[in-house]
């Protein structure tokens, strides 16, 4: 039996390793990059999905984990 679905990458971390635990080995998946797809959250907004996404992905790069505000950027002539 196939079956096919869309997994977020951030929650793939871990799926294979449960999914063989859960069928006794019998099942296997093969994850394929289909598409991309817009958050429906903001980056600003703690607690948000964008917002821990955020946070995990600058604090795995070494970076501070707040967001920087917006003002460090603009240009200061």
């Amino acid at each position: 039996m196939n079956l096919k679905g869309y997994l977020p990458v951030a929650e793939s971390f871990g799926f294979t390793a449960a999914l063989r635990s859960s069928t006794g080995g019998k099942a296997f998946p093969q994850c394929v990059f289909d598409h991309w797809e817009r958050m429906n959250s903001c980056a600003t907004d703690e607690g948000s999905k964008a917002h821990t996404a955020v946070r995990g992905i600058r604090k795995r790069k070494g970076l501070s984990e707040d967001i920087p505000p917006l003002n460090r950027y603009l240009d200061k002539l």
